[in-house]
């Protein structure tokens, strides 16, 4: 069987989630075309090095991320450090011939995504972004609900992640809450989730009108060995300010004349990791929290009596669940959603063929996250143009 050798560059959360990931395939999806072989992994801190190879069984490991890209022995690199560190490395990556899978929103501005893409698609290598959350089982059933016109004609959509990472006025100020390294805030970092779904779903997006807002304005600075965005300070530290936003709201357009409501927030208090859906057709609906992300709520005119929704659990009759666990109402987890996205990328790469989401659907995505920038900016309505670039 053919091997892809695999480079991560980052080796936070997310980082060590993809590596995880690559390295259940082979016990996971007996149907894969490629074996993965982990490497080298590439960071800054010298015991996340260490972890990568005695812990992961990475081959090599190194401060220098410019190493992992000019390697004869990767075929894929994986970026997943923070945003604005993207395109610079996404660029290397690709001019060495690298396939790219970059966790979202590939960039920190609407500008840099666009630079990756074109320097991807230009270099004729393939690409994909870290929206994991697509590949529920229960999210795919619901995208073969729409499709098969099983909901009618869709005409409502409301799509919400109102997250706690940034609710504590006392979590630490990380790179996330710095607009000089993360780019924006939750406009980049999780409402760029909602609008995956959004469009994974209903399609495009014509037309938008949003606005944000700050809440805390200040936090505690990063100690040394501390700085994500779960790590907390204590009061009396010292503190700086916050630079770029905390709650994002919107209304839109579809293409398709549908219309739509979207949410995002890092400091309310209450929700966990809300990262919600509800599609209103003219024939039923659908609704779905990634909180509960193994439940999904369906209705279908004319399939009983009473009206409402049924509970639907997540089972092995949908898609990639029984490769987890078998039979009916046995839970999956985040990080089968990534290792199900890293299996398809990699899937992608054996056979040659392009990956969705790549840099092309993250193009979309910014673009309408550019009109929704214009929108809060001008405070009325405007249109979603596509910011791609031949």
């Amino acid at each position: 069987m053919r091997e892809l050798g695999i480079a991560t560059i980052g080796f936070g959360w997310m980082g060590q989630a993809h590596s995880r990931g690559f390295r259940r395939i082979p016990s996971i999806f007996p149907d894969r075309d490629a074996n993965p072989r982990l490497v080298i992994c590439a960071d800054t801190v010298e015991q996340r090095r260490h972890e990568a190879v005695n812990g992961f069984g990475y081959e090599y490991a190194t401060a220098d991320w410019r190493e992992v890209v000019e390697r004869d022995d990767v075929d894929i690199v994986i970026v997943t450090s923070p945003n604005m560190l993207h395109v610079e490395m996404v660029e290397a990556a690709v001019a060495n011939a690298k396939h790219v899978f970059c966790e979202k929103p590939v960039g920190g501005t609407p500008a840099q995504t666009v630079r990756a893409e074109r320097a991807a698609r230009n270099a004729g290598v393939i690409s994909g972004v870290g929206y994991n959350y697509r590949w529920a089982p229960l999210v795919q059933y619901t995208k073969e609900l729409i499709d098969s016109g099983q909901l009618g004609t869709i005409t409502n959509y409301r799509g919400r992640f109102l997250s706690c990472y940034g609710n504590d006025p006392l979590g630490l100020l990380s790179w996330r809450f710095l607009v000089d390294q993360s780019g924006y805030g939750v406009s980049t970092d999780i409402l760029s989730h909602s609008m995956d779904l959004a469009m994974f779903l209903i399609g495009g997006i014509s037309e938008v009108v949003g606005f944000g807002e700050t809440f805390i304005k200040e936090r505690p600075l990063p100690q040394p060995g501390t700085g994500t965005h779960y790590d907390r300070g204590r009061p009396g530290d010292p503190t700086a300010a916050v630079t770029n936003e905390d709650w994002f709201g919107a209304m839109v357009r579809f293409q398709n004349g549908a219309v739509g409501t979207f949410e995002t927030s890092r400091s309310m208090t209450g929700p966990e990791s809300q990262n919600a859906l509800e599609v209103y057709g003219t024939n039923g609906a659908v609704i779905w929290n990634f909180e509960t992300m193994n439940q999904l709520q369906v209705y279908i005119a004319g399939e009983q009596k009473h009206t409402g929704f049924t509970n639907v659990y997540g089972g092995q009759r949908f898609p990639f669940h029984g490769n987890f666990v078998p039979g009916n109402a046995n839970s999956i987890g985040f990080e089968d959603l990534v290792t199900i996205e890293d299996y398809a990328f990699l899937q992608a790469v054996a056979h040659g063929r392009a990956f969705e989401p790549g840099f092309d659907d993250a193009v979309r995505y910014v673009s309408v996250q550019q009109a929704l920038l214009n929108s809060w900016e001008s405070r009325r309505w405007e249109p979603v143009v596509s910011l791609r670039q031949d």
